[in-house]
């Protein structure tokens, strides 16, 4: 614990005594392996942990409604069998070493997530097991039956809950036909549906060596990194070309509002529209626009106005979801039925002045400071900055992007801000979803 408190500070140091040196304390090395897989490292010995991901361009937005739910069921099951190892197998060779095992998905990207002691015996038994998964699963019958049923009492369940049907509602409202719009969870139709050769054929076609992205932090040298890399990727189905980007998100023409009955006691509202891509030119512009308009806590516009002045709501909040293609902008707030009317009237009058005259010298300023000070808190692990790596490989972004972090926040201006959001929020033409609606039952 002490010598990871000692390495944090010595981040935090290395980013703020010189305003542009986190890479002499964090230097990302980057390479390919000789299958084609994409590796970005960071070396770390003040702590003999290894925190090893690999991800791939499989996340949901590669499903089609027939088969909604693939992208998940197929990440989800390459750690239940794998070259020969049953499920259990893989988790006692794992909890033999003490090594802990994990998975995400999302709508672009898929992928596991391996962190171990990195000691060469710890070590080599870990990354064994996390190579077999990705380069050999199995997806046994059984198993597979097993996680159907499992993963469809589940969505069975969420259909009762209102903010399960919220977000539901408002991702197909908002991307209409577009992947993006369908559920990473599947629905319980095309979940029931999917056989094992759904899966095999989803595996060969996305979990490729050429759009593989390993990320690796910790304590091994380059040449161990690279040792790695090549077990991890070595035997990954191979494609000649890249696979295609996801189609471009359409714009809404018009605004589009749901109401779906729900006894619940309180309206659950979300509204939104396409936001932006994470290499957005507007990005800094966006993210410190919206940390004072909806991200930024009890000092935003939309808590100071729904909550604080009104009492419409305990909490209100906006965001931006960059992906590869244009993400979701979504506000979101819960309140009374009978305050649902006047909640949604104020959130829209609100951003609709933010959009038409832009935010404060005052609340940027105030944006700036909270942004820049609590950057440090986002690279204070190895985990995270695991994550960081990810994204810049996967995205393609720069390697210095965590390095111009604060400089980017920091030139931010106004006129900026007013500007992006005025070119990219269209307030006339967003998306609403009511589950709870006034006067439902």
């Amino acid at each position: 614990m002490i010598n990871n408190f000692k390495w944090c500070c010595a981040i935090l140091i290395g980013l703020f005594a010189g305003g542009g040196h986190a890479f002499a304390i964090l230097p990302i090395q980057n390479w390919q392996t000789s299958s084609g897989a994409r590796v970005y490292f960071v070396e770390n010995h003040q702590l003999p942990m290894l925190d090893v991901s690999i991800n791939f361009a499989a996340g949901s937005g590669r499903d089609t409604p027939a088969i909604s739910g693939l992208a998940n069921l197929t990440r989800h099951m390459l750690s239940l069998g794998a070259d020969g190892l049953s499920e259990d197998e893989i988790a006692e060779k794992l909890a033999d070493v003490g090594a802990e095992l994990g998975g995400h998905i999302d709508r672009d990207r898929a992928g596991i997530t391996l962190r171990t002691l990195s000691n060469a015996r710890e070590r080599g038994q870990a990354l064994d097991i996390m190579s077999r998964m990705v380069q050999k699963p199995e997806f046994p019958e059984k198993v597979l039956d097993r996680e159907k049923m499992r993963l469809v009492a589940m969505l069975k369940e969420a259909a009762t809950k209102p903010e399960s049907i919220a977000e539901r509602a408002f991702y197909s409202l908002l991307y209409g036909s577009h992947p993006y719009a369908l559920r990473t969870s599947g629905e319980v139709d095309s979940i029931e549906s999917l056989k094992r050769d759904n899966l095999v054929n989803f595996y060969r076609a996305y979990y490729t060596a050429n759009d593989a992205v390993v990320a690796i932090i910790g304590d091994v040298n380059r040449e161990t990194a690279q040792e790695i890399a090549e077990k991890l990727t070595a035997k990954l189905p191979e494609e000649a070309a890249s696979l295609p980007a996801l189609p471009q998100v359409t714009l809404p023409l018009q605004a589009q509002n749901r109401e779906i009955p729900h006894p619940a006691t309180q309206s659950h509202i979300l509204l939104g529209y396409p936001g932006m891509k994470r290499d957005d030119p507007d990005y800094f512009a966006l993210l410190v626009g919206n940390y004072i308009l909806g991200g930024g806590g009890f000092s935003s516009r939309f808590v100071e106005q729904v909550r604080q002045k009104r009492g419409l709501a305990y909490s209100v909040y906006s965001y931006f979801e960059p992906l590869q293609q244009k993400g979701p902008f979504q506000v979101g707030l819960q309140t009374k039925k009978e305050q649902a009317d006047e909640a949604l009237k104020v959130v829209r009058e609100t951003l609709r002045n933010f959009i038409a005259k832009g935010p404060t010298e005052r609340e940027l300023t105030a944006a700036k400071q909270n942004l820049v000070g609590g950057f440090p808190l986002r690279i204070d692990s190895n985990r995270k900055i695991l994550e960081y790596l990810s994204i810049i490989g996967f995205y393609r972004l720069p390697l210095t992007y965590l390095d111009d972090f604060v400089p980017r926040v920091e030139k931010v201006t106004v006129a900026q801000i007013k500007s992006a959001f005025q070119r990219r929020i269209d307030p006339d033409n967003m998306v609403t979803v009511i589950v709870g609606a006034p006067g439902a039952s």
